[in-house]
């Protein structure tokens, strides 16, 4: 979260206009029943919230639901990992931008240390998740010198790596294109040390470009940037206070929170979220320098990966 915009002296939100656990899992069922097979939970950092294992259990017992992932910084990973796993969390997403200590405290701009976060991998996988997915964010002239690293330190089949161009979701990250290592880029300095080969998507709309590493480990490339792939996107993000957004790179959030507490019916919700998703026209990614002016997006805290 910015220090800019969360400072000291912020004022969060109170506890009454956050979704409880109950009123998640009654949108969850009705997203459901409108064909989304897979929930991820992600933040912020989704393990500041009390007692989540209880939220992935209620999410857990939903009929239909096939997959239950979580993207964390594994800050608390050590604690959670296991009871997590106890509750049906089925796949565990860690980011993790650098191996140095001080570039991981620059590119997360966090004050916890690296080794924390390398513990808590170790407990997921003690905890029994296989495989765990690594994310790293790649940025020009930050942490592009560990890319090869990053691959060859996770490598195994007990990993799967995702290497994501740098974005410009948000208004406070300061980017630039100039920042961006492009896919091919990325692809071809691990070509150069480690011989890889094309992997097939596993479904229509993954959004990563696949590669088989030789320990049996894989690699991903996500290339919102320079190529990419909103025509496929099936994602809707929901916001902790209730809103759906139907793109990552967007401030406009409509509001369930409101009519749910109002009285609105299952099937009324319903046809509400599918009006709001059947008029979507996002393309962020598509036309970003076509854009007259900056637009204000939401933050990546609000709207997770």
């Amino acid at each position: 979260m910015p220090r800019e915009v969360f400072g000291a002296d912020h004022s969060f939100l109170p506890h009454a206009e956050i979704l409880s656990f109950e009123e998640i899992t009654r949108l969850t069922t009705i997203f459901l029943s409108l064909g989304i097979e897979k929930v991820r939970l992600t933040g912020g950092e989704p393990l500041l919230r009390r007692d989540l294992q209880d939220l992935v259990t209620m999410l857990h017992g939903l009929d239909g639901l096939e997959d239950i992932a979580l993207t964390t910084n594994g800050s608390r990973l050590v604690e959670m990992a296991m009871p997590l796993r106890r509750a049906g969390l089925k796949r565990l997403t860690i980011s993790l931008d650098s191996l140095d200590d001080a570039t991981f405290a620059a590119m997360s701009d966090s004050s916890f240390p690296l080794h924390r976060v390398l513990r808590g991998i170790d407990a997921a996988q003690e905890a029994g998740f296989a495989p765990i997915k690594i994310n790293m964010v790649v940025k020009r002239g930050m942490n592009d010198h560990e890319v090869v690293p990053m691959a060859q330190r996770f490598c195994g089949p007990q990993f799967i790596l995702r290497f994501i161009e740098y974005m410009d979701v948000g208004n406070t990250n300061h980017w630039t294109l100039e920042d961006v290592v492009p896919a091919e880029e990325i692809v071809s300095r691990i070509r150069d040390v480690l011989p890889v080969k094309p992997l097939p998507p596993n479904y229509t709309g993954e959004v990563a470009r696949r590669f088989q590493l030789p320990e049996g480990g894989e690699i991903g490339i996500i290339s919102s940037v320079t190529q990419p792939f909103c025509r496929n996107c099936t994602r809707a993000r929901l916001s902790a206070d209730g809103r759906l957004f139907t793109c990552l790179f967007t401030n406009v959030g409509h509001d369930l929170r409101g009519p749910m507490r109002a009285g609105a019916s299952d099937e009324e919700l319903r046809q509400l979220i599918s009006g709001i998703w059947s008029a979507r026209e996002d393309r962020y990614s598509e036309v970003r320098f076509e854009q007259p002016r900056p637009i204000v997006k939401a933050e990546m805290s609000l709207l997770g990966g």
